[in-house]
């Protein structure tokens, strides 16, 4: 038996399939991908145009709008922080003021009430000045009605009321009321000689003006015999 063919190029049958693509495009390709990203085929350094070149320039813009917008946040706080002082300044100033207004009215109400309550005093100090009890049982009513007076004192006394003690003291308008004025020898002129109506002080303020007879100061004298106003006939005319 005789062997196989031999194939070859002079048999006339089919011819090797030839690479779809020639050695030297393939080997192109390969070194092209092996190549880093960025990198200019002709291995060519960078020129001015790449990207590091272009970053650099955008980073400034965002430094500068960065501090563009630091100012602006700054003077908001500045501008904030001065309106939270003035709201905080005009806050303290309106309770104080509401604190004070308040203390005022009830000062006059406590003024007021007293006021009321004063005539009451005024008849306990009458009334014991009058009275002078001789019998056993006078005397028990009057211990029992000086217990109510002196309970009533010291209640005033809780509160911050005071008497006013004038007599012997200057005339002040401000605390007192002149009634009647007289002569007097024994007094200056605008001197307290009497107390008419006891006055009241309420923690320094007036409660009750006291009624008061004022001094007017020693009357005028007597005339001298030969004063100025008589001419002595015996007295020899004065010269021109």
């Amino acid at each position: 038996m005789s062997g196989a063919p031999a194939v070859g190029p002079e048999s006339g049958d089919a011819a090797p399939q030839q690479p779809p693509f020639p050695a030297e495009g393939v080997a192109d390709a390969a070194g092209a991908a092996q190549q880093p990203e960025g990198a200019v085929a002709n291995g060519a350094d960078p020129g001015p145009e790449s990207p590091a070149g272009v970053a650099a320039p955008e980073g400034d813009d965002r430094a500068a709008q960065l501090e563009g917008e630091l100012a602006a946040l700054r003077a908001q706080h500045e501008n904030l922080n001065s309106q939270y002082m003035r709201l905080a300044a005009d806050f303290d100033n309106f309770r104080k003021r509401q604190s004070r207004d308040s203390d005022d009215l009830r000062m006059q109400i406590t003024c007021s009430t007293l006021s009321e309550i004063l005539p009451v005093v005024d008849n306990f100090e009458r009334a014991r000045q009058q009275l002078n009890p001789q019998h056993e049982e006078a005397q028990t009513l009057h211990r029992s009605y000086q217990g109510l007076y002196k309970q009533l004192v010291e209640v005033f006394k809780q509160l911050g009321v005071s008497p006013m003690r004038v007599e012997g003291e200057p005339f002040d308008p401000n605390l007192h009321e002149a009634v009647l004025r007289e002569e007097s020898h024994e007094h200056a002129e605008d001197v307290i000689v009497e107390e008419l109506q006891r006055g009241y002080q309420l923690q320094g303020r007036v409660l009750r003006h006291a009624l008061v007879k004022v001094s007017m100061g020693p009357g005028p004298g007597p005339l001298q015999e030969g004063g100025a106003g008589d001419a002595d006939p015996a007295a020899p005319p004065s010269e021109a």
